[in-house]
């Protein structure tokens, strides 16, 4: 006797969706724009704010705007709209 399989249903993904908003792309312009100062200040020859520039941009700010959660961008966080209005 034959059993009956259990199909479970497909779920779609959606991945048009882009995982950055405004706010990554805020964020990651200050951290290219401390990094390249960094780099600026390198080359003349200063020896102590550049360093500190470069390690900001680099470990602080750049993971910074990988990481943050922009809630107009999340589609799970918008909440659902009423068309009954």
């Amino acid at each position: 006797m034959a059993t009956k399989l259990d199909k479970k249903p497909v779920v779609s993904v959606d991945h048009s969706h882009w995982p950055f908003g405004k706010r990554n792309y805020i964020m990651f312009a200050v951290a290219v724009a401390v990094t390249v100062l960094g780099f600026i200040l390198l080359g003349a020859g200063d020896i102590t704010f550049a360093p500190v520039l470069l390690v900001a941009g680099y470990c602080v700010l750049m993971p910074i705007a990988i990481f943050i959660r922009d809630k107009s961008a999340d589609p799970e966080s918008q909440e659902p709209v009423d068309s009954s209005r």
